[in-house]
């Protein structure tokens, strides 16, 4: 089961936040403006990401199941004759 959308954007705005409240506490404006960057960056890569991840989803409710895994002998014997040829 994955994680919902909220949890993890709020999770990353707490990490942020944490950071950004010392580097406040410390008076590094600097490092205030990097981690608000990095901030605004990381969520937008995992809004994406979790895009993906709901497509992804989505496209699996509506195939038909995987088929089996290959028998493991089948798959060992596969693997010793593809090292032979080397």
């Amino acid at each position: 089961m994955s994680r919902p959308r909220e949890r993890i954007l709020d999770n990353l705005e707490s990490i942020y936040r944490e950071a950004y409240e010392r580097a406040k506490t410390a008076g590094d404006e600097k490092r205030m403006t990097d981690l608000d960057a990095a901030y605004q960056r990381e969520q937008l890569l995992l809004e994406v990401l979790i895009d993906i991840r709901d497509a992804l989803a989505a496209g699996r409710a509506d195939t038909a199941p995987a088929p089996p895994a290959p028998d493991p002998l089948t798959a060992l014997e596969t693997i010793r004759r593809v090292t032979r040829l080397r």
